[in-house]
């Protein structure tokens, strides 16, 4: 696939970048250049490969999922107009 300078003054267009018409023909090599690459790298054989979150394999440190009220209701709804039991009540909108 190559990008022609009609597509490098689209792209420029849609990415709001002010492209010089000078310039043109240099962005065109670097998207060619770029695209080129993206092409070898679906030449790359990777099955059997998994997905890698990380070079080094590691396990995330996790926290426990509980559910607690953040021991600051008082805190959360103080500036509310109107609340009641740490709910802030609003006006009904739906019928």
């Amino acid at each position: 696939m190559s990008v022609d300078a009609a597509t490098v003054r689209r792209i420029a267009h849609l990415a709001r970048i002010a492209v010089a018409e000078a310039e043109v023909p240099h962005l065109q090599g670097e998207l060619n250049a770029m695209l080129a690459f993206v092409e070898q790298l679906s030449e790359v054989n990777i099955d059997g490969v998994e997905p890698m979150t990380s070079v080094t394999p590691m396990e995330m440190k996790k926290r426990q999922d509980v559910v607690n009220d953040g021991e600051i209701p008082d805190d959360i709804v103080r500036n509310a107009p109107e609340t009641q039991n740490h709910f802030f009540l609003v006006p009904k909108v739906v019928e």
